[in-house]
């Protein structure tokens, strides 16, 4: 199986995707999974007789992590022929291979960036994300906290190292005063290569009450030290974060964790309640010999099949066709629950989320929430 996502044989008459992707520096980690099992989804679709009657190949080039690269690697994969491309998680990485196919007038899809600029706002309108925005992630958060374990209090921790944790803290900063009878009883900030948050956790302990939540804006290691010397402290409130910390393979930095939830596109650990998703998480195994890492790796497989399904409705490569078919998609039925794309956001302000609580050290899905209304547009761009 591992043959078979190898770079495939190009015919004149393919259909080609352009992959400008890091495939070397610290941002490989988070493309590589996602680049998986978009070619996961390429394979099924050409195992059914392919797209437009054609067959998908796809092209491939390294943007080293590095923001000139991305640039030249996005006009490498158009000179092979790319009929759209796809781009690395990040919108600071991926945004300039995206404007290379912009100015080309073709669709793009960044693999998993959850930050608002990583489409329409940042790039232009060929631009779409196949992931779910930071902010969708604190807000599903906070009203699941509210609904489930009866969260009146929160205390809002920012990790102001990135935009990702301050979209995570936006989310959570809109919704959480909005339910009844709560209050958001102090704030803090702290970076990520911090060696410690003792000035922080005193503040906390200051507090005449422990706060019901604790909302966590931030991402691995710093995260993971976070919730360590708060746990440390004698601090029992339940700890929230966002999908960046999805995953096990931190838990040893936390021993015997206990109530610490994250929302995620789909669970790793074999409960997800929707078959498609073990199904897909057997298909990864099969591929490369592990199952996914974290819920990153399953963006990479809805932005293919929602690509192809708006091409297969537009009957074109055509761009702007394309696009046009990505705007009108309404709770479109993925794997992973339903996608929704409008001409003016090209990102999910709304989406089921599965719910993985940590408890003696151990992961597993309590639940799942959608949010009971989008993020407004006007939050999003805060």
């Amino acid at each position: 199986m591992l043959a078979a996502l190898a770079l495939p044989a190009w015919a004149e008459d393919d259909i080609t995707v352009g992959f400008a992707i890091a495939q070397s520096g610290w941002m490989e980690a988070y493309d590589t999974p996602a680049v998986t099992a978009a070619r996961i989804r390429i394979e099924e679709i050409n195992a059914s007789g392919g797209l437009l009657g054609r067959q998908i190949a796809w092209v491939e080039a390294d943007t080293k992590t590095d923001r000139d690269q991305s640039a030249r690697a996005g006009l490498q994969v158009i000179d092979e022929g790319a009929d759209m491309m796809v781009v690395s998680c990040d919108y600071d990485f991926g945004a300039p291979a995206a404007l290379s196919a912009e100015a080309q007038g073709m669709v793009s899809f960044f693999l998993c960036a959850e930050d608002v600029k990583a489409g329409i706002q940042g790039v232009g309108p060929n631009a779409f994300s196949g992931s779910v925005l930071a902010a969708v992630q604190g807000a599903t958060m906070a009203e699941w906290s509210h609904a489930t374990r009866e969260a009146r209090t929160g205390y809002v921790l920012l990790d102001t190292t990135i935009e990702y944790n301050k979209g995570i803290c936006t989310g959570f900063d809109w919704m959480f005063p909005t339910l009844d009878g709560t209050e958001i009883v102090g704030r803090d900030t702290f970076k990520n290569g911090d060696a410690s948050i003792a000035s922080q956790i005193t503040r906390i302990k200051a507090l005449e009450q422990e706060p019901d939540v604790i909302m966590l804006c931030s991402y691995i290691p710093g995260a993971a030290s976070a919730v360590r010397q708060i746990r440390a402290a004698g601090i029992n409130s339940l700890i929230l974060n966002g999908s960046a910390v999805d995953g096990s393979y931190w838990l040893d930095a936390a021993p015997n964790l206990s109530g610490f939830a994250v929302p995620v596109q789909g669970s790793i650990y074999g409960d997800d309640p929707r078959p498609e998703v073990e199904a897909f998480n057997a298909a990864y195994e099969a591929a490369t010999g592990a199952r996914p890492a974290s819920q990153y790796a399953y963006p990479g497989y809805v932005l293919i099949d929602l690509w192809a399904k708006a091409v297969e409705r537009a009957g074109t490569l055509d761009g702007a066709a394309v696009t046009a078919e990505l705007e009108q998609m309404q709770n479109e039925p993925t794997a992973f629950g339903p996608r929704t794309f409008t001409s003016e956001l090209h990102h999910q302000n709304s989406a089921e989320m599965q719910i993985v609580e940590i408890t003696d050290g151990s992961p597993a899905v309590v639940g799942s929430w959608t949010i009971s209304q989008p993020v407004p547009l006007d939050v999003l761009l805060r």
